[in-house]
């Protein structure tokens, strides 16, 4: 706790012109009436006095706050107790370089990494001034700033867990979250958000107080509000006045210093989901100590390098990789995706750290300039990125990075065919590769703007977008991992950057592959149930021993609820570089069982399908039926310029029959993409409207929530079959 009293009270003693004697938590002091001048042994007198003075205790991380024993020698990673200290690190090696730029925000902030911790210690220091203690449960609920870092290390500091959320979830999320974490206040990110949800919390949460991020009070609705509101600044001016009172007085003796443990909760981080409610995963300092200090070995950041930070700050994946990005003393600038495009070309960031969803847009884009273009440059274009990924494909067959299952290695002499073959077509397509790289590829890597590597995770990255940006020179690597683990577990490094896999494992976690009804662990090669061991394995689910039992087992193997398999280990051949990969292939629980008993991964499918032009978005359905279905958002503007082609329209009946015709041609292009999938789509729903964040078909991390799509449209996925 950080703010009760020591058990043993602390005795002062003082010096007294008369003779003392002291007890155990009281001051005896003799004396006589009239002392100095003769008298009688009658006027002996004798005073009990008693003075307490007690000492708050202090939950804190001890390398931020300088209470750590005084050092020599720089501070090592392996010191840090807490996600805290990394600042003290990070102040002492990059003091005044730039660490976050944040444009976007009233008003806009520049922070050096030394300006930065003092943020923190003020924030720290005016959490304490409003009574927050350690253990509490503080709700942060906003969106990635300048300040959500600030308020994010500064609760963390004191030793109390942050359960953290984004402004666009629904207020019934946010209640349930806040009520079932047992949180006692609320940090909000803007008078806007907060009048939102202020008349379901008032009545059914009752915070302690509120902290607003940015944005003044007076914006706030007052009607019927109890709650204590403080601003930023005023936390912040709260902390400044505390420590500078502490530096220049004898209070810093009030205090009694308890140092974090590593095993601490530091968060709670409820799971997004595609399916079920969210569970709170509790995850400590350590788990996330781990991320920070091995990271490194995936993404090799350094000091003065850009970062673009646009996925939510409290998220998992972007969470762990920003921690991880300040210990190395890079420039973080905060954008969103209505400012991405443009912040891309005008920052030209070292990295991108975002998800799928984003690299399938940049894609997309690309495709979409190229189309659009004279048919002479289009012909250019498309045939030279033909040329560039044929010439990648024999690169990796030559350099053995190509993934299989095959437990055995090629013979030899097979092995040396294939090489001098992948060689010889390698050379012989170079030339070309050189010439689209001059007048296609360095263009497009311009346009797009990342000049080191793009680094993707919360999701799958589709193997036609993996292609593309490797045969233009993009770098872009995969990696994997669940909020459960912290959450990355494994990724593609710059030198072993594997397509179709998501990498090797994070130092010290260990992968097996099990039978999904007998568990039983298989040989590389063979697909199963992929799980997870190893230190950054949650602490359990929040108030959920069930669930928690249901994942983790007795020995801590984590069961990710991903199906996958780890790729065998081969001398010779094209796959000779490519041992202990991790392959995913599909959630679980996302496979669709067919009335005839077939097993169906609509993943392939949905992948296939969105390599056209005229499917914005798709959920392979058909669980329980005699064949396959499809929900489609088309792309209208891709679909009308397509009809135009095909049908006058000027014609009156063309536009009764517009319906019936976008689905015949979004059906026909499905057909066309999805062709060499093992199992073809049958009946398809066409709807208007894109499955969102806003409308709750989306999670924050943009992964579509299938459950509730299907739900959604269940009437008139029964008439489908029908």
């Amino acid at each position: 706790m950080a703010s009760t009293s020591l058990g043993a009270s602390i005795l002062v003693s003082h010096c007294s012109s008369v003779p003392e004697f002291q007890v155990s938590g009281m001051r005896l002091v003799f004396g006589y009436k009239g002392f100095g001048r003769r008298t009688s042994r009658k006027g002996f007198r004798v005073r009990c006095e008693s003075k307490i003075q007690e000492k708050e205790l202090r939950r804190c991380s001890p390398f931020l706050e300088r209470l750590s024993l005084p050092r020599e020698a720089a501070l090592s990673s392996n010191e840090w107790k807490a996600v805290p200290d990394i600042w003290r690190s990070s102040v002492e090696k990059y003091g005044d370089r730039v660490a976050v730029v944040d444009p976007y925000h009233d008003p806009p902030s520049t922070f050096t990494y030394r300006q930065l911790e003092q943020e923190i210690l003020d924030f720290v220091e005016g959490l304490r001034v409003v009574g927050v203690k350690a253990d509490e449960k503080i709700a942060l609920f906003a969106d990635n700033s300048c300040r959500w870092l600030v308020a994010d290390q500064g609760i963390m500091a004191t030793g109390a867990v942050n359960v953290v959320r984004g402004s666009r979830s629904s207020v019934e999320e946010l209640l349930q979250i806040y009520c079932h974490s047992e949180s006692v206040a609320l940090v909000v990110d803007n008078p806007e958000f907060f009048n939102r949800i202020a008349e379901s919390f008032s009545y059914k949460a009752a915070p302690k107080f509120v902290i607003l991020l940015w944005g003044e009070k007076s914006s706030l609705v007052t009607a019927g509000r109890h709650t204590p509101v403080y601003s930023y600044n005023e936390i912040k001016k709260f902390g400044q006045e505390r420590r500078a009172k502490v530096s220049r007085s004898n209070d810093a003796g009030k205090y009694e210093y308890e140092f974090i443990d590593p095993d601490d909760i530091a968060t709670i981080m409820y799971t997004s989901g595609t399916t079920g409610n969210p569970k709170g995963v509790m995850l400590t300092h350590q788990n996330l100590l781990h991320q920070i200090r091995n990271l490194s070995d995936f993404v090799p950041a350094e000091a003065g390098e850009r970062f673009l930070s646009m996925l939510p700050s409290w998220h998992a994946y972007e969470r762990a990789c920003e921690y991880f990005i300040f210990t190395c003393g890079v420039e973080q600038k905060y954008t969103s995706i209505r400012f991405l495009k443009d912040d891309l070309k005008r920052y030209q960031p070292h990295y991108l750290i975002s998800v799928p969803l984003v690299y399938e847009t940049l894609y997309s884009g690309i495709q979409k300039q190229i189309s659009t273009s004279s048919p002479v440059r289009k012909f250019l274009a498309l045939t030279l990125i033909k040329v560039s990924l044929a010439y990648t494909e024999m690169k990796r067959i030559y350099e053995g990075l190509c993934l299989t299952k095959n437990q055995k290695p090629p013979l030899y002499i097979v092995s040396l065919v294939d090489w001098l073959w992948a060689r010889v077509v390698a050379f012989v397509l170079w030339p070309l590769h050189m010439l689209a790289e001059k007048l296609v590829h360095k263009k497009i890597r311009l346009s797009i703007g990342i000049t080191k590597a793009g680094v993707s995770g919360g999701g799958s990255l589709p193997m036609h977008v993996d292609k593309f940006f490797e045969a233009i020179g993009v770098n872009v690597q995969n990696g994997y991992g669940l909020t459960e683990t912290s959450p990355v577990v494994s990724a593609r490094r710059l030198r072993c950057n594997v397509l179709g896999s998501v990498g090797h494992p994070i130092k010290d976690t260990e992968f097996k592959i099990v039978d999904h009804e007998t568990g039983t662990v298989l040989p590389p090669g063979s697909k199963g149930i992929v799980k997870v061991r190893g230190p950054p394995v949650m602490k359990g689910y929040y108030k959920n021993p069930l669930a928690t039992k249901q994942v983790i087992d007795d020995d801590g193997w984590f069961n990710t609820g991903d199906m996958g398999w780890i790729t065998p280990q081969h001398s010779t051949g094209r796959s000779r570089s490519c041992g202990g990969l991790i392959v995913l292939e599909g959630r679980a629980k996302e496979t669709i069982v067919l009335s005839t008993g077939e097993n169906v991964e609509p993943l392939e499918i949905e992948e296939a399908a969105m390599r056209s032009n005229l499917i914005q978005q798709i959920v392979v359905i058909g669980q329980d039926q005699r064949r396959l279905g499809a929900i489609i958002i088309p792309n209208k503007e891709a679909v009308e310029g397509a009809a135009k082609q095909k049908i006058s329209p000027v014609d009156p009946e063309v536009n009764e029959l517009s319906k019936e015709t976008i689905t015949s041609m979004v059906y026909e292009e499905l057909r066309k993409w999805t062709s060499q999938c093992s199992f073809q789509v049958g009946p398809v729903l066409i709807v208007d409207e894109p499955f969102t964040i806003d409308n709750g078909l989306m999670t924050p991390t943009m992964k579509i929530r299938r459950d509730k799509v299907v739900d959604q449209y269940k009437d008139e996925i029964e008439r489908l079959y029908k």
